[in-house]
């Protein structure tokens, strides 16, 4: 197959090179114990969308991706945390790094949100910026500098890659199912997610939604834009069922938590949440 590529942030890329299977190989290997093959395309977009919805999940391992992708270091770290993939990495032991390191377009640098205590917040004012930009300039500069000058003292390459900072580009192969590639995506197209993983979330879902367009189709609508709810939340939708009741009115509602009333507000839409 030829290879699909996105470009990504300053210097990255995100590229399919290889894919084993589609959206008929899930229908099949579902139907595998009726010894029935494909039927008509609304039969087989139908009993997707089931197990979807249903979470009958193995059918989707049928698929597997494998992909090319270069990312900063930073990024690479949160990809990792996703142990259902398989990967190997370009290793700064066997070669030398490149000058390429991720520089943020202005736009991004925000300021620390202060209720999510790993998020970013607000637009920073223009000389804050302008210093982020000076110092990361300043450190890109020294520490590739001082990396080249320890590879021409003949310094262990392994040693001398310590110095490079997470914002340094990396490459690897990554290779993962269908159903847990989705889980992936589940996570980090969240508007929680950080940005720059998130947008190689969004490269990665609109290359396969090309790919598989009636298992994505059913993943956006009973997963990804989807919402669920705790027993407790269940129990408060119920009390606002009754007429007239308001949610400060339920008891279900005051036997929430803080946090737990607020996700909740979140996932009902509500402006002041």
């Amino acid at each position: 197959m030829k290879a699909k590529e996105i470009k990504v942030l300053d210097k990255g890329f995100v590229r399919l090179i290889d894919c084993m299977g589609k959206d008929e190989s899930i229908v099949q290997a579902a139907r595998v114990s009726y010894g029935k093959g494909t039927k008509s395309f609304s039969e087989d977009r139908g009993l997707i969308r089931y197990l979807m919805r249903n979470q009958h999940s193995s059918p989707f391992e049928m698929i597997q991706t494998k992909w090319h992708i270069s990312c900063p270091i930073f990024v690479m770290r949160q990809l990792v945390r996703h142990r259902t993939a398989s990967l190997n990495e370009k290793s700064l032991r066997y070669s030398e790094a490149t000058d390429e390191f991720y520089v943020p377009d202005s736009e991004r640098i925000q300021a620390q949100n202060k209720n999510n205590k790993q998020g970013s917040g607000k637009l920073l004012d223009p000389e804050i910026r302008e210093k982020f930009f000076n110092k990361l300039n300043e450190v890109h500069t020294s520490t590739f500098d001082s990396y080249t000058q320890l590879n021409e003292l003949g310094v262990a390459r392994e040693l001398a890659r310590i110095i490079l900072p997470v914002s340094l580009y990396t490459e690897f192969y990554w290779s993962m199912n269908l159903r847990n590639l989705f889980h992936f995506l589940k996570l980090r197209l969240d508007h929680h997610a950080q940005y720059e993983i998130r947008l190689y979330a969004e490269a990665i879902f609109s290359i396969i939604k090309e790919m598989f367009p009636m298992s994505c189709e059913a993943f956006e609508d009973y997963v990804l834009n989807a919402k669920t709810f705790s027993r407790g939340e269940w129990d408060v939708l119920k009390q606002l069922l009754i007429p007239g009741a308001t949610l400060e009115d339920t008891e279900a509602y005051s036997s929430l938590s803080a946090g737990e009333r607020r996700e909740l507000l979140l996932k009902l839409g509500e402006e002041h949440a």
